[in-house]
């Protein structure tokens, strides 16, 4: 990978776009309460608002990707920003819940330009070899929200309120546009704007599909997401409702776990320098596996305890550090600037669409034990080890 300032800038701009999602999520969820008393609501109800931004989240990923071919990435990303921030700012003058809800929806259609457009610019800028690698360092900017998000969102509800979190927001996305404005090299898209219609855009997505490798790949990727999301849905419940962890600890261990995510896309980073992808997948996956299943075993045993899901967890975590990063790189090799807008956004929606159906499945069984937990993630890591298994056997994964 080549170095230079501008290169770093690139690089670190690409990782806050990258992380817009959760900081988006994470600054705000501390202010349910103070949300629910000041709009005359209740909790559940605010709760809607995370809805809404999953299904935002989700689908506007797919409007993306053809504007992203069309235009290149640097004008839908300028629009997005813009329509991020003004968003922001209105969720800071909602006067009632439903208010709030729809702006948080239309706060992620915003969201969804860095997500997508992140993972096309690498795409772009960067060979494969180096894209793993990259990837890796944009997993270190975008881990660091889950720590810092919900502690700064504590401190300014506590004493500025609840409004002043989406201000920040609002001038984030302010400093972010500034970024792409002066730093993101820009990149032409194919201007054949009949790209746009949705017959043709559709089409363009079933071609994305068709490229061989592509779906095993992001089939691959879904289950992490989905390992990753039926744990975070699971540890509020497994936690503090199962072992009786107080709030403040609960928010340490969630510390705990995106650290062990950043400390394996770190270590991740420096193997790539002298490891193949595959061998480095296959490592991290086997190894992903290996834990499960001694985790579902030492709950079968009766062995069960807090420590054993602490340390199950975390190297659980510790292992995503490595998978996402490398299995990105993998699904986004085959394309030309013509096609990673699409098929950065088709990846984004199905992997949200794998997370949003795991969370569903862990809240609706979760029954008061570690069940869910125990079922759900070693569930993912023993897919996503087939697939790949599948996909060496076709000889699509050599690296």
């Amino acid at each position: 990978m080549h170095n230079g300032p501008r290169l770093r800038l690139i690089i670190l701009l690409l990782g806050a776009l990258t992380a817009i999602g959760p900081l988006t999520i994470d600054t705000y969820l501390p202010a349910f309460t103070a949300i629910a008393a000041d709009l005359c609501t209740d909790v559940a109800t605010v709760g809607l608002s995370m809805s809404s931004y999953f299904i935002g989240i989700a689908f506007g990923q797919l409007i993306y990707g053809p504007l992203l071919d069309v235009f290149g990435r640097k004008r839908p990303l300028v629009f997005g920003l813009l329509l991020y921030g003004v968003a922001s700012f209105g969720c800071a003058l909602s006067w009632n819940v439903q208010w709030l809800i729809g702006l948080r929806l239309v706060l992620a259609l915003g969201a969804c330009a860095g997500m997508v457009a992140a993972r096309a610019v690498v795409r772009d800028l960067f060979p494969l070899h180096e894209t793993a690698r990259v990837f890796s360092l944009l997993m270190l900017v975008m881990g660091l929200a889950p720590i810092v998000a919900p502690t700064l969102g504590g401190i300014i509800v506590g004493s500025l309120g609840w409004r002043y979190i989406f201000i920040l927001l609002g001038a984030v996305a302010g400093l972010m546009l500034l970024g792409v404005l002066l730093i993101l090299p820009a990149t032409a898209g194919h201007g054949r704007r009949e790209a746009l219609r949705p017959g043709r855009a559709l089409r363009d997505y079933l071609a994305v599909l068709s490229v061989p490798g592509f779906t095993p790949r992001m089939l691959t990727g879904s289950f992490y997401i989905a390992g990753l999301f039926a744990y975070l849905t699971a540890s509020p419940l497994v936690f503090m409702d199962l072992f009786g962890m107080s709030g403040p600890r609960y928010g340490w261990t969630m510390g705990c776990n995106a650290l062990a995510l950043i400390v394996g896309s770190q270590v991740n980073a420096r193997l790539l320098k002298r490891s193949s992808l595959e061998s480095v997948m296959w490592g991290s996956n086997l190894l992903q596996l290996a834990a499960s299943a001694l985790f579902v075993a030492g709950m079968l045993a009766g062995a069960v305890s807090l420590g054993l899901v602490l340390a199950f967890a975390a190297l659980y975590m510790f292992c995503l550090g490595f998978l996402l990063p490398d299995v990105t790189a993998l699904i986004m090799e085959p394309f030309g600037r013509e096609q990673a807008g699409s098929a950065s956004a088709l990846l984004g929606a199905v992997q949200m669409l794998a997370g949003a159906v795991a969370a569903a499945l862990v809240s609706w069984g979760y029954d008061g034990t570690l069940a869910v937990m125990a079922i759900g993630m070693p569930l993912c890591a023993l897919a996503s080890v087939a697939l790949l298994w599948r996909e060496r056997r076709g000889g699509l994964a050599r690296v």
